[in-house]
C-alpha cells in the first residue's frame, strides 16, 4: 500500500510516517498542501493522510482536487478539532475518514488499512494462493500451516504479489507499491527481496519469474 502523509509539524509527520513504513507500508511525507498537490499529480496512492490546517494550500483545498481528478485515493482528514461541525464539513468536501488529533497510533493505521482496502477490488481479508496464507490485519505469513518470519518489505511484496492474484507484477510495480519516492529506480532492491522472500517461503518456490515482466505467484 502507498501512502502519502501531509502534516506541517514535522515531527508528527515524521512520526507518523516511520511507524507506517513499520506495518510495511511504502510511505511518503510532505509539509505542506503545495507539495502535496505535486505529489499526487505525479505518484498514484492508496490513501493520502492529510492534514485540514496545511500552509500554502489548505487540506480542504488538496481534498477538492483529489475528489476533482476522480482519483481513487482514499482521505483520511486529520485536524486539531474534534468538533462534529467541522468533522462533518470535513467528510462534506469529500474526505473519506476523519480523525481529530491527539490520536492513538494503533487507530490511524487501522483506519488507514481500512481506507486502502476500498482502493482495491474486494478480496477476503485473508489473502490465501499456492499454499500460502497472508493476513494484513495480524502481520502474519503461513505456508503449508507452517509460520514465516518476514521483514516489513518481503511482507510487502508478498502482498502486493498475493493481490495480483496470478497476475504478473513488473519490479516498477513493485516499487511504486513497497517503496516510496526516495528509493533509486535504477536499484536491485526488488530482485533482492524477492530472492530472500523465495528462500524464506521455501520449497517448492511460489515466486515465478516472467522473463522481462516481472514476478507472479
Amino acid at each position: 500500500m502507498r501512502v502519502l502523509v501531509v502534516e506541517d509539524e514535522q515531527l508528527l509527520a515524521d512520526a507518523v510516517a516511520t511507524g507506517l513504513r513499520r506495518e510495511a507500508m511504502a510511505v511518503d511525507v510532505v509539509y505542506d498542501g503545495a507539495a502535496a498537490l505535486e505529489r499526487i499529480g505525479v505518484n498514484d496512492y492508496d490513501v493520502v493522510v492529510l492534514d485540514r490546517d496545511l500552509p500554502l494550500v489548505h487540506g480542504d483545498d488538496v481534498c477538492r482536487k483529489i475528489v476533482e481528478l476522480g482519483m481513487p485515493t482514499r482521505v483520511l482528514m486529520l485536524t486539531a478539532s474534534g468538533d462534529v461541525s467541522d468533522r462533518v464539513e470535513g467528510l462534506e468536501i469529500g474526505a473519506d475518514d476523519y480523525l481529530p488529533k491527539p490520536f492513538a497510533f494503533s487507530e490511524l493505521t487501522a483506519r488507514v488499512r481500512a481506507l486502502g482496502r476500498r482502493t482495491s477490488l474486494p478480496l477476503p481479508p485473508v489473502l490465501e494462493r499456492a499454499g500460502i496464507k497472508l493476513d494484513p490485519n495480524r502481520r502474519e505469513v503461513f505456508r503449508d500451516g507452517k509460520e514465516v518470519q518476514l521483514a516489513p518489505k518481503e511482507f510487502a511484496v508478498l502482498e502486493v504479489l498475493m493481490r495480483s492474484e496470478g497476475a504478473v507484477v513488473s519490479a516498477e510495480q513493485l516499487l511504486e507499491k513497497a517503496w516510496d519516492e526516495n528509493t533509486d529506480p535504477f536499484t536491485n532492491v526488488v530482485r533482492v527481496t524477492v530472492m530472500t522472500l523465495r528462500r524464506k517461503l521455501g520449497e517448492p518456490p511460489v515466486i515465478v519469474t516472467v522473463p522481462g515482466s516481472g514476478y507472479r505467484i
